[in-house]
């Protein structure tokens, strides 16, 4: 009979928690043993992946990220860890040869090269799906799921979501939730800010005491500086617990701009039944079919905020959801806080989702367009510069 390598005790061969490393079979006693032993194998691969990319890592990477941009800031990082480097006239210098050693880059204060650094605190990610029969959503539905879960355990009094206007087709609304029917309403991307703080409110004044709050990074923002700094408004915050429900966000549009891409595209915003934004494309659905377009076009109705934004991960929220990085159907999945790691895993345990660890392969995707979104601001910096 084999040993659980992480507790040592035996395991019969029948048990469902098996992991396979470098061709050889190992057992565990418990989903617990199995995800210690799954991270040890994934730090293991997420070492070799970093010194494999410190070998392409050159000096010539740093002058065209940081130093021709004017975004250097003249701390004397790279001169001081190699000895190849100088600063002349104002400016790093490449004066020896270059052995592509990476450490000059990433020693560098104005490059982001954790996973720290670009999508905040992790705890655990996940690749996940709604276990809820007939339930679909945008990729895996698990924020209607996990929320479902909480309204029927009674983890919360309520949830602010946002739905769209009756009046007006796509047109985002938030509610403070109460019921499944309300928050299956709900499910799906709007693209379109919406105005979560009002119904945030509204929600503790009626006497909501524990509510989940789903937003975009902004949305959550906000209701993390009234949380640290609740100016005027202490006699509510004080007696309101709120999980913040975090949505990965890269950029978000007027509504008035996108409704006036799809009338120029010969269709109607009220036979769309879902958006959503993928691989550089942004696809509209209806019915059995599904027209596609460079996200390039939609440059003149993104919001002007999004272009200050540097955070696409959520990374002040418990819990952040988002399609970037898991298979098609399923969320990925970033548990941030206790709360958060803890209300999604009761949801998983309970049957109405079913999760699975992220691959570090399945997070490089999240890692590259988190870092396109940091850096996005030196584009600021150098307009500023002229």
């Amino acid at each position: 009979m084999p040993f659980d390598p992480i507790c040592k005790k035996e395991v019969p061969e029948s048990t469902e928690y098996i992991s396979e490393l470098s061709g050889n079979k190992h057992y565990f006693c418990s989903y617990e043993c199995k995800n210690k032993f799954d991270a040890l194998e994934n730090s293991v691969i997420r070492l070799r992946r970093t010194l494999e990319d410190k070998e392409k890592i050159s000096f010539g990477k740093l002058n065209k990220e940081i130093i021709k941009p004017g975004i250097c800031t003249l701390c004397g990082a790279c001169a001081a860890t190699c000895e190849s480097i100088v600063i002349e006239d104002e400016q790093p210098k490449l004066k020896g040869k270059c052995t592509a050693c990476g450490v000059c880059y990433n020693q560098c204060p104005r490059t982001i090269t954790t996973e720290e650094g670009l999508i905040g605190c992790i705890r655990f990610p996940y690749a996940a799906k709604t276990a809820i029969k007939g339930l679909e959503g945008q990729d895996g539905a698990v924020v209607t799921s996990m929320l479902a879960y909480a309204l029927d355990e009674g983890l919360i009094d309520c949830a602010i979501v946002t739905t769209t206007s009756d009046k007006e087709p796509w047109k985002p609304v938030p509610i403070v939730a109460t019921s499944y029917e309300e928050l299956v309403k709900a499910r799906g991307s709007k693209y379109v800010h919406s105005m979560t703080m009002e119904a945030l409110m509204g929600a503790i004044q009626e006497g909501m005491r524990s509510i989940a709050f789903v937003g975009t990074s902004c949305n959550i923002d906000a209701v993390t500086k009234m949380q640290k700094s609740p100016y005027g408004f202490l006699h509510m915050f004080m007696r309101a617990n709120i999980l913040k429900l975090g949505l990965l966000c890269m950029d978000t549009f007027y509504y008035e701009g996108i409704k006036e891409f799809v009338e120029n595209h010969d269709m109607r915003l009220e036979d769309i039944d879902s958006m959503k934004i993928r691989k550089g494309k942004f696809e509209f659905y209806m019915g059995d079919e599904v027209r596609s377009y460079d996200l390039s076009k939609f440059d003149s109705y993104r919001s002007s905020s999004c272009r200050f934004c540097t955070d696409l991960a959520s990374e002040n929220s418990d819990i952040s959801f988002g399609g970037i990085g898991s298979p098609d159907g399923c969320t990925t999945v970033i548990a941030r806080s206790g709360m958060g790691y803890e209300i999604f895993n009761e949801a998983v345990d309970r049957g109405y989702i079913k999760a699975r660890q992220l691959t570090q392969k399945e997070m490089q995707p999240l890692l590259n367009l988190a870092k396109l979104k940091k850096v996005q601001m030196y584009s600021l910096i150098r307009r500023q510069n002229v």
